[in-house]
């Protein structure tokens, strides 16, 4: 009998503004993104579930991430895409594992979703279960560190502009004065949920490759984001034979280099499965 595989793909174009003291998040291109890889990863042979902006809450994407851990077992393949805001808020607890005091989490349409959070989820598949993660978001590390490592210089070659408010509405950045006003408003909830998730301990086994590195911010698109349109080119609906190295490298050497992809390796996941052809079930 052959593997199972099961994927789910998120995508926001806005969020629900009576969460976020009314801001909308409006972007393009994030629907599309979801709706495209999950046209991929079925041509591949998995089975997905797509949750498009407003059935993309905290509640519907754990329940999602859940219900696949309770079906997958070793040897089976589970593949989840986010396509959406990133933002941070700050790890204040005591012995917080974040080297810049930072958590970075996805922009969910009811609240941020704690990457610590998305961690204890995925930590609940199966031991041998290939898990693979595409995040199309900004991970910017602090808000100062956007605005100073980000030169005009680069901020105009990635989006044409050096203007704030322009930039926002073109990149993947939860504007970072909506980051903080919000945190402050939510501080206790999110302490509380910290603590509890560093008291849970558990890593998950997983293959990430995101949208950029931590100081650097996503760009959306008119059809697709350029870190996923990117992706899609470099896949060329299944013509790429190399491994997860290789697919990475093939992604970053077509971006520009203020957005340049991360490959990062969660836990402890198979060196069998890095060097595999993406999207195997």
């Amino acid at each position: 009998m052959g593997a199972t595989g099961l994927s789910l793909h998120i995508g926001l174009n806005t969020v629900d503004p009576d969460r976020y003291d009314g801001w909308n998040g409006h972007l393009v291109a994030c629907e599309n993104d979801a709706r495209d890889l999950s046209v991929l990863a079925s041509d591949a042979g998995y089975s997905g579930t797509v949750l498009l902006t407003e059935e993309a809450t905290v509640d519907g994407v754990t329940a999602a991430l859940r219900a696949a851990a309770a079906r997958l077992r070793d040897g089976d393949a589970f593949l989840l895409t986010y396509s959406g805001h990133g933002g941070q808020v700050p790890d204040e607890t005591e012995g917080g594992d974040e080297p810049d005091a930072l958590d970075e989490t996805l922009v969910l349409y009811d609240r941020q979703f704690l990457d610590d959070e998305l961690n204890r989820e995925l930590a609940r598949f199966a031991e041998g279960v290939r898990v693979l993660v595409l995040l199309d978001c900004c991970h910017s590390g602090t808000g100062i560190e956007v605005r100073d490592l980000l030169t005009p210089h680069a901020l105009r070659e990635q989006f044409g502009t050096e203007d704030r408010e322009q930039i926002e509405t073109v990149s993947r950045l939860m504007p970072v004065a909506r980051q903080g006003a919000i945190y402050r408003r939510d501080r206790d909830f999110f302490q509380e949920l910290q603590r509890e998730l560093r008291a849970d301990g558990r890593r998950a086994d997983a293959l990430l490759i995101s949208a950029c590195q931590d100081n650097q911010l996503a760009a959306d698109g008119r059809v697709n984001g350029l870190f996923t349109g990117t992706l899609l080119r470099v896949w060329d609906k299944g013509a790429f034979s190399g491994g997860h190295r290789a697919f990475h490298r093939a992604i970053v050497s077509r971006m520009p280099a203020t957005q340049s992809p991360n490959l990062h390796l969660s836990g402890h996941p198979a060196p069998s499965f890095l060097a595999q052809r993406p999207f195997t079930v």
